[in-house]
């Protein structure tokens, strides 16, 4: 599953992470990957650690790779962290927080650089290691640095072996010519799904489950819901032993 939660707040801009809770435990993912997730942020999400609450909540494992790693608000605070999330029901074996090309928000006249915020979590599902990457590229309206971003992408998933799911909020449509590379080493899990953003009338299908063609597709679905801004992507897939 993929969901850009929108750091716990609905459609109509309240924050409520016992909603975000609600909609992610009633879909019944094993593997859920999140994006625009608060960690100690600021007072929109009342300085939550979201990831953790989440996993709690769902009673999950969890990984959280930040974007951005902030000084606290207050001396003696928590860092504020804003990133991505990897929630998994299998054990974790291994996580990682790549760097990929980014154009920060958070500095004045940014240029492109790497960053961190490309989780990859390695997950174990019955004997197979399946490889589980959560990504939210830039939304801006230039393609550029989303271009780079995939390639980036597509060189950490091209030094791992075996089962492969890139999930996320890509920003462009699965036809975007800046997308494009992703098809020759991925596929679409979900090109019948439907839109996903806005949450409340949906005009664009930006959020993506994509797998390696060794994973098998056995339905995919787009899920109405105004718990964020995007509406969350589930698919069931079947992964085989001898993935490694």
């Amino acid at each position: 599953m993929t969901y850009n939660i929108h750091a716990g707040a609905g459609q109509d801009q309240v924050f409520d992470l016992d909603r975000t809770a609600a909609a992610l435990r009633g879909l019944h993912a094993d593997v859920i990957g999140l994006q625009e997730v608060d960690v100690h942020w600021g007072a929109r999400s009342a300085f939550v650690d979201e990831a953790r609450a989440l996993a709690r909540t769902l009673r999950m494992r969890v990984f959280f790779a930040p974007v951005y790693d902030l000084e606290p608000a207050d001396q003696g605070g928590e860092r504020r962290q804003f990133g991505v999330a990897v929630l998994s029901r299998h054990p974790v074996l291994h996580a990682e927080n790549h760097e990929i090309t980014r154009l920060s928000t958070q500095t004045p006249d940014p240029v492109p650089a790497p960053g961190p915020g490309f989780a990859e979590v390695v997950v174990g599902v019955r004997g197979a290691r399946v490889h589980v990457y959560s990504t939210h590229l830039d939304y801006r309206a230039d393609p550029s640095v989303r271009a780079a971003q995939v390639a980036d992408m597509l060189a950490v998933l091209a030094a791992d072996r075996g089962p492969r799911v890139l999930v996320g909020d890509f920003n462009a449509e699965a036809t975007a010519p800046e997308l494009a590379p992703l098809w020759r080493t991925l596929r679409d899990a979900a090109p019948d799904g439907g839109a996903t953003y806005p949450a409340d009338v949906p005009v664009k299908r930006i959020d993506l489950v994509t797998v390696s063609p060794d994973i098998t597709v056995a339905g995919a679905r787009t899920v109405a819901t105004r718990a964020s801004d995007h509406r969350p992507v589930v698919a069931d897939l079947k992964v085989h032993r001898r993935g490694h």
